[in-house]
């Protein structure tokens, strides 16, 4: 087997047992070991093909759709997956972006904390199309970023990439519901994240749950702001994903002020172009 190929069907493999251990039900862990061992059989290797057949060659593969093709451009580009290293408590996002031309340790740390973004994709999106308002983030720069996204994702430069479908308000509130519940009886698996944590206490639950054909992952926030807010037992976020579409992210807080104050909301679902979604879709009561 190709070295490359053996060393992403492992964490392929290795993201499936993490999915089982913390209490997935077995849909999505079956489908990461289908494309494991779909990647384990090719005669050619994974990053030959991202190189001549962008990723659109990794999703004609029997059993990669959109979401691992994503993943596996992101290890042959970065040596990481940030998806496993959220699962591991591992997940560090500035050390990512610091892998992009253009973006420097105070940059990267930047857009970690003010911009509270994780992921090369989510990164992509906010640096063409959203209201990224970060400093020292200028036009030239903004283009440098996004040139250097679309090579290592393998895609081509400044093409607009579909929205994707995302989960209601309603839904996405009823996990975070579900999350709070069992968090507070202790029903959850907790994991030891590697921010914020010296002393490494196993203090972060994690969900897995599927509702219909949506997959979710909620953790309680462990950004530097939800930390210096103490919000860390509030800020819920939630990862979700549909086959065959790109991955999502958002946030539900509860209201500090205003008509709304005591009541859960969901925050941060913006379309490709960076607008935001009308108020029912944006926030709902409980």
């Amino acid at each position: 087997m190709l070295a490359i190929n053996r060393l992403i069907a492992g964490r392929l493999r290795d993201y499936a047992d993490l999915l089982i251990q913390q209490g997935e039900g077995g849909f999505r862990a079956k489908a990461f070991r289908r494309a494991a061992d779909v990647i384990s059989g090719l005669d050619r290797s994974v990053d030959q093909i991202l190189s001549q057949e962008g990723r659109e060659g990794l999703i004609a593969l029997p059993a990669v759709g959109t979401g691992i093709a994503s993943a596996i451009a992101e290890m042959v580009s970065t040596g990481r997956w940030s998806q496993l290293d959220r699962l591991r408590g591992e997940l560090a996002p500035e050390v990512l972006f610091k892998s992009i031309p253009g973006i420097g340790s105070r940059m990267a740390g930047r857009l970690a904390a003010e911009a509270k973004i994780e992921s090369l994709e989510e990164l992509e999106n906010a640096v063409r199309f959203g209201k990224l308002d970060v400093k020292g983030l200028g036009p030239r720069r903004r283009r440098m970023i996004a040139a250097g996204i679309a090579e290592r994702l393998g895609r081509p430069i400044f093409v607009p990439q579909a929205r994707g479908a995302r989960p209601s308000a309603a839904l996405l509130l009823q996990v975070d519901r579900t999350y709070r519940e069992r968090a507070a009886a202790g029903q959850l698996r907790k994991i030891a994240p590697k921010r914020f944590n010296p002393t490494g206490e196993a203090w972060l639950p994690i969900l897995h749950a599927r509702h219909s054909d949506w997959h979710f992952t909620a953790l309680f926030s462990n950004s530097e702001l939800a930390h210096r807010l103490n919000k860390t037992a509030d800020w819920v976020v939630i990862h979700y994903n549909k086959d065959g579409q790109p991955d999502g992210r958002c946030t539900v807080v509860t209201v500090s002020r205003g008509p709304w104050v005591g009541e859960r909301v969901v925050l941060g679902r913006e379309s490709a172009e960076g607008e935001e979604e009308g108020s029912d879709e944006t926030r709902h009561r409980k």
